[in-house]
């Protein structure tokens, strides 16, 4: 990376800093210990991403997007509903939001988001060693997207490991039953789709 780029993570990771700060603060004065433990995987997730960052490059967009997708997940725990707002479950918090009623979810909609974003990232990566490989940038093909479609709803499934030991280890979660982690992939997949054809359709 050179020193050009550099000072371009300073404003990134000042945003990043202060929302997980806050969401920090709010877990341990609330006594929230599941969130404790989902802050504890955002950090190794902020650890990782950097190191994808320093080794592969990153682009600004990306990581800022990846930012933003941290801190709806930290709002999605924290934040509690207004009283009136329909939602499912037992916690009146933003993931359990009914954006639709019975139709559509908050966390739903956080789901397709990231893990989009997560199948823009392996793109990314991929395009990047190839290019290194090769000498030259490899056209997004329809074999290579569904490759990295399948990646970014690994990884997803991969969130659906960590919350299931979640709800090993502490007696009361928000993560919702065998209908919701579904749920969760099918977005996670939506996701994934849309940003293969975003990726598609930009490279022209």
């Amino acid at each position: 990376m050179t020193n050009q780029t550099q000072p371009k993570l300073w404003p990134l990771a000042i945003f990043v800093v202060l929302y997980m700060a806050l969401s920090i603060g709010a877990s341990l004065m609330a006594g929230n210990t599941e969130f404790v433990f989902y802050i504890i995987v955002m950090v190794v997730l902020i650890a990782v991403v950097l190191l994808v960052h320093f080794r592969v490059g990153l682009t600004s967009w990306l990581l800022w997007l990846l930012a933003v997708w941290g801190l709806l997940h930290m709002a999605g725990g924290l934040v509690p509903l207004p009283k009136g707002w329909p939602y499912d479950g037992e916690n009146a918090v933003l993931y359990s939001w009914w954006l639709v009623p019975d139709r559509l979810k908050y966390d739903q909609v956080v789901h397709a988001y990231g893990f989009g974003l997560t199948t823009w990232v392996c793109w990314h990566v991929l395009k990047t060693c190839l290019r290194d490989l090769q000498g030259r940038v490899p056209k997004p093909t329809f074999g290579l997207l569904v490759l990295c479609v399948a990646a970014g709803c690994g990884f997803g499934a991969i969130n659906e490991v960590v919350e299931f030991a979640a709800t090993l280890m502490m007696p009361k979660t928000n993560v919702g039953g065998y209908e919701n982690t579904g749920w969760d992939l099918v977005a996670n997949l939506v996701g994934g789709i849309v940003a293969a054809v975003g990726v598609r359709l930009t490279s022209k």
